[in-house]
């Protein structure tokens, strides 16, 4: 197996790499920019991502022109139950299928960006002596990763606050990079957005997600903002997949019709969320990781309710990090209703100066060099 500094790689053959993270956008679309961007450096390498068939890596990676091959892994509680055996037994299993994957690829590199599947994944490189790099997300790290920071190569954070939740003594190993996204999102303009839309950029544009899968408090939400709001902003709203028919029969029933209003997109998932980050004035989501790198990198102020149910309830760290540069505000889950969202939103979308100031520090909060610091990690394992 190839290994860290390795000279014996011979001139001109292929680099061999393996992506993996799984489970929801937020762990998918890093991996997925990182994989582009050596691409980009190194034309020649060949990649495997390694995900789960139930990930939503198994709709979005084999479209992003990746190869893709799944194990079988499930997420895990840390209390005793029948659950959490069948996830120890499932562990094991996906452990013996990632070697298997690992000993027939022979990758110089693997790199996982979080989601269970990377634990089997990361965890198997180590054993077979293949340099692995992580990349931790959240404020909090989660369990996985800090199993794994001991036995990988290098590991990158999204934010620095959480360098000191790791042991001292892999300090050296630990960088800030920020977390990668998509070049596409950093390259649209405020009129493709408007364009992409048909919105008129006369108008404050709010831009409301819940994450990959949708959030059903915040779509509730929602309805307030409709009911007051609606005929002063225009709005762009990703209710998730499972909520969208219903949603749209319930504000049809309030007398709202998306598809003749002008000014309300509602969809049950945007693939190119690069168009609404460009154009909106306003953000309303959960606290995961990428958002917030999505939000910051195009200076967006944001309204964030943390997900309760976040293991370690890392989404709250995320977000607290956030308002305390004073770049968005947070409304916890249970505190969340039409009233309460409602109040916020026009509060912040009509009071220019205060919007324009959280703008700001939502810039400087953000990293969009991320991608480069990653490559610059990643160029000391790669050798052609």
């Amino acid at each position: 197996m190839p290994k860290h500094g390795d000279t014996e790689t011979k001139r001109g053959e292929k680099m061999r790499v393996v992506l993996t993270g799984g489970g929801t956008g937020g762990h998918v679309y890093p991996a997925l920019a990182i994989g582009q961007a050596i691409r980009n450096e190194w034309p020649r390498t060949d990649f495997i991502y390694v995900g789960t068939k139930e990930g939503l890596e198994n709709r979005i990676v084999p479209g992003a022109g990746f190869p893709f091959r799944t194990i079988s892994v499930t997420g895990w509680t840390r209390s005793v139950s029948l659950q959490a055996l069948k996830a120890a037994w499932q562990l094991v299993v996906g452990l013996h299928q990632a070697e298997s994957i690992i000993r027939d690829f022979q990758p110089h590199l693997v790199i996982g960006t979080g989601g269970y599947v990377c634990l089997p994944v990361v965890w198997s490189a180590t054993l077979n002596k293949v340099p692995a790099i992580i990349h931790e997300q959240n404020a909090m790290p989660g369990l996985a990763n800090r199993f794994l920071a001991r036995r990988v190569n290098e590991i990158m954070l999204t934010f620095p606050e959480a360098r000191h939740r790791f042991p001292r003594k892999i300090k050296a190993r630990i960088h800030h990079t920020g977390l990668p996204i998509r070049s596409e999102i950093l390259r649209t303009t405020r009129q493709d957005g408007y364009s992409y839309f048909g919105f008129s950029p006369g108008k404050p544009t709010l831009l409301c997600v819940g994450g990959s899968r949708g959030a059903h408090s915040i779509n509730e939400a929602m309805f307030g903002v409709y009911r007051g709001l609606a005929d002063k902003i225009q709005i762009v709203h990703i209710t998730g997949p499972a909520e969208y028919e219903s949603y749209l029969q319930r504000l049809a029933a309030a007398g709202i019709d998306p598809a003749n209003c002008g000014n309300i997109i509602v969809r049950p998932y945007l693939n190119h969320m690069e168009f609404a980050l460009s154009c909106a004035d306003l953000c309303i989501g959960r606290a995961g990781a990428a958002f917030i790198s999505e939000i910051t990198a195009k200076g967006l102020p944001g309204i964030l309710v943390p997900y309760p149910h976040a293991a370690d309830n890392h989404q709250e760290y995320n977000a607290r990090i956030l308002a305390d540069k004073g770049a968005a505000e947070i409304i916890r889950d249970n505190e969340l209703n039409g009233q309460v969202l409602r109040q916020r939103v026009y509060a912040l979308l009509f009071d220019e100066q205060r919007r324009k100031m959280m703008s700001e520090n939502s810039l400087k909060a953000g990293n969009p060099r991320a991608i480069e610091k990653i490559i610059e990690i990643v160029r000391i394992y790669m050798h052609n």
